[in-house]
């Protein structure tokens, strides 16, 4: 594809956020599906693990030749360390993409109005054109105090010029109203507009208004660690797999990365994965029925094929650190023989 050298100017912006398990990754792909075929987006997506997951979905899905350019910061939260690792992908991302639109993916525990910051700062006033952000929520959640209660969850539905109540589907006729009475209490309804959509549905005309920015603005403080380098790969020692944990606003993740030569057996996966008790799941396998990728949320475990990825990996985030403890023999168990 030929990208043009031309100066980057006014790129429209968008934050798509909201908390785990809100269905952020597959909402960003039914936007992908519309974007017009001419037209280059890019994505930055973060995640809470080190292992890093959505950038292989996305690029498992969609590619550079049709116009997507991905690029990831795991790790928590991107926009601590004054912004620096956020600073360094973005950087690269646009240089790169030079797009038409730029689509921005915080992690479900990360802090949405530090990264409207960094995106507002001097730096970037020329650059970047700051539009609607869109925070999902599941209607449900506002009935468990673990949410209501949780500053990140409450922060999201602040800064959201859109709110999206995803999985209407699985919804009682309760639990849309309890939403919509919980947000009056919480937010100021009158400048925000409210959705509900299955499966991630948004519509692509929901990213063109503008950003309306609010004045209250808090700092925070985390113990994940800043990845300046932003590798593209991590080299796996001799062993041929990596695991690596984090830990932050009360949860805490574990991660592996599998060398591609190993296959699993995907229903082994699948039945592993469906007892595994974590608040979210997503994984990428090189499987005996293919690529397969697993997404678990609110203990619906969901399969989906994928086109390519570089390796197997895994990420599970949960409230309960013992609850991942044998996790990885488990795994081992689903790698078929040589």
């Amino acid at each position: 594809m030929n990208v043009n050298h031309s100066k980057i100017l006014s790129v429209p912006t968008n934050i798509i956020t909201g908390f785990l398990g809100a269905g952020k990754s597959t909402a960003i792909l039914h936007l992908l599906k519309q974007k017009p075929s001419h037209e280059r987006w890019a994505v930055l997506v973060n995640e809470f693990g080190e292992v890093g997951i959505d950038g292989s979905l996305f690029t498992g899905t969609e590619t550079e030749d049709s116009g997507v350019f991905i690029r990831e910061v795991s790790g928590g939260c991107m926009c601590c360390a004054a912004g620096l690792p956020m600073q360094i992908a973005l950087n690269m991302l646009l240089a790169r993409a030079k797009p038409h639109r730029l689509l921005i993916e915080p992690t479900g525990l990360g802090h949405p109005r530090e990264v409207l910051a960094v995106l507002a700062a001097e730096h970037y006033k020329d650059v970047l054109d700051l539009r609607a952000t869109i925070t999902l929520v599941d209607a449900r959640k506002v009935q468990d105090e673990r949410y209501t209660k949780h500053p990140i969850f409450n922060q999201q539905l602040a800064i959201a010029d859109v709110i999206v109540a995803n999985k209407a589907d699985q919804y009682q006729s309760e639990d849309f109203p309890k939403l919509l009475s919980f947000l009056e209490n919480s937010v100021h309804l009158n400048s925000k507009s409210v959705f509900q959509v299955s499966q991630g549905a948004l519509q692509i005309d929901w990213l063109m208004g503008k950003h309306k920015p609010i004045d209250h603005h808090e700092h925070h403080h985390h113990n994940a660690q800043s990845n300046e380098s932003l590798p593209e790969t991590r080299i796996l020692p001799d062993a041929g797999y990596l695991s690596i944990d984090n830990e932050g606003e009360g949860f805490y993740s574990r991660g592996w990365i599998f060398k591609a030569d190993w296959v699993f057996d995907a229903r082994k996966l699948y039945t592993l994965l469906l007892g595994v008790n974590a608040e979210r799941i997503k994984g990428i396998f090189i499987t005996d029925q293919g690529i397969v990728a697993y997404n678990k949320a609110d203990d619906v475990l969901t399969e989906s094929q994928l086109d390519d990825c570089l390796d197997s990996r895994i990420e599970c985030i949960s409230s309960n650190k013992q609850s991942l403890e044998n996790l990885e023999d488990a795994l081992f168990d689903c790698i078929i023989a040589e």
